[in-house]
């Protein structure tokens, strides 16, 4: 049965114009309300006493506090899904720290176009935001991989760095996840490809963020890159991106495509691709993340000899996509999130 209810928003901008554009555009969809609305974290708290919202959607530069504050503060005494929109800057990523489960960038306010997108896109989070579960922030891994576990004798007889793969696919809850797998892991892995749905420009911002807390090198993926061991591509938030084995290697192919699963890029399109490609050879990671994007994909590695892995329920921000690989039998092993690194390393054995 579908769910139904009204989800109840408050709006915390200090723009007024701002706050009137969000707060007229959201409740053009019949199952969202503005519950209220405040200019700053003050009037925010006050008003989340007030009126028990569903969700919060808060900008990152407020005057008083600044909303990456505000969350780190309000997180722990009022438990809330929170939507912070901003301008293209890393302190969406501060702000996923410090325990938000999603964003949105802030549109053009001269560009129509870019308002109705940014409108139709924050709709959608805020229904993905309604069914979230709010986990305590991660603590974040030393510089430079610090603390990272040993792949010591992990390489069994006869198998080759260059020939082992990992994919990776995430959505709402996912940077964070995807970080904190990342940051344990040790130098000397097999080639990673990622697919997170994320924004273009985002996506590279993501990319070194990751390069500058992993021991691995991380960087956005680009058409024809090889995936090479101690390496991670991330893909681009606006294109699709699939491997080709050639030789002895995976090159991947990255490029603009249609949605899949509403999605570009797509988790099922790298799955698919890295099935063909690598098939026992791949290990397939599906993290959290809302809808069902990746579940057929991890099916298809599975079915192929591939190892695979879900994240749990209990660890998830969104157990959604994992959800959806696991009851098509997707899903060989599933597994919390701290836990899943050192699933990963026994299945490279």
């Amino acid at each position: 049965m579908k769910n139904t209810r009204t989800i109840r928003v408050l709006v915390v901008d200090d723009s007024v114009l701002f706050r009137e554009v969000i707060s007229r555009g959201i409740t053009s969809d019949p199952r969202i309300e503005v519950a209220a609305k405040a200019g700053d974290p003050f009037e925010a708290r006050d008003e989340l006493l007030r009126v028990r919202p569903d969700v919060m959607i808060c900008d990152v530069q407020m005057p008083k506090m600044n909303g990456i504050e505000f969350i780190r503060r309000l997180l722990p005494q009022y438990v809330i899904p929170v939507i912070v929109v901003s301008g293209v800057t890393e302190a969406v990523f501060e702000a996923l720290s410090a325990g938000a489960v999603d964003f949105e960038a802030k549109p053009d306010m001269n560009s129509p176009g870019s308002v109705q997108y940014f409108l139709e896109q924050l709709i959608i989070k805020i229904k993905n935001a309604a069914q979230a579960k709010i986990l305590a922030p991660a603590q974040p891994a030393l510089p430079g991989g610090a603390g990272c576990w040993s792949r010591a004798g992990t390489d069994g007889p006869g198998r080759s760095l260059k020939e082992q793969l990992i994919v990776i696919g995430a959505s709402t809850g996912g940077t964070e996840a995807i970080a904190s797998v990342l940051n344990v892991l040790p130098p000397d892995m097999p080639g990673i490809v990622i697919v997170q749905h994320i924004p273009p420009v985002f996506s590279r911002m993501f990319s070194d963020r990751l390069n500058l807390s992993s021991a691995l090198t991380v960087k956005e993926a680009e058409d024809g890159d090889l995936v090479a061991p101690g390496k991670v591509l991330v893909a681009p938030g606006d294109k699709q991106v699939g491997l080709r084995r050639i030789g002895g290697q995976y090159r991947l192919e990255c490029a603009a495509g249609a949605k899949v699963n509403g999605h570009c890029p797509s988790v099922d399109v790298l799955f698919e691709s890295a099935a063909k490609a690598a098939g026992a050879q791949a290990i397939g990671i599906l993290l959290t993340g809302m809808g069902y994007d990746g579940a057929k994909g991890l099916l298809a590695l599975r079915r192929k000899g591939a190892r695979t892995i879900g994240q749990d329920e209990a660890s998830s921000v969104v157990y959604g996509m994992p959800k959806a690989a696991y009851e098509l039998g997707a899903v060989e092993k599933q597994a919390a999130l701290s836990a899943i690194p050192r699933l990963l390393l026994s299945m490279l054995q």
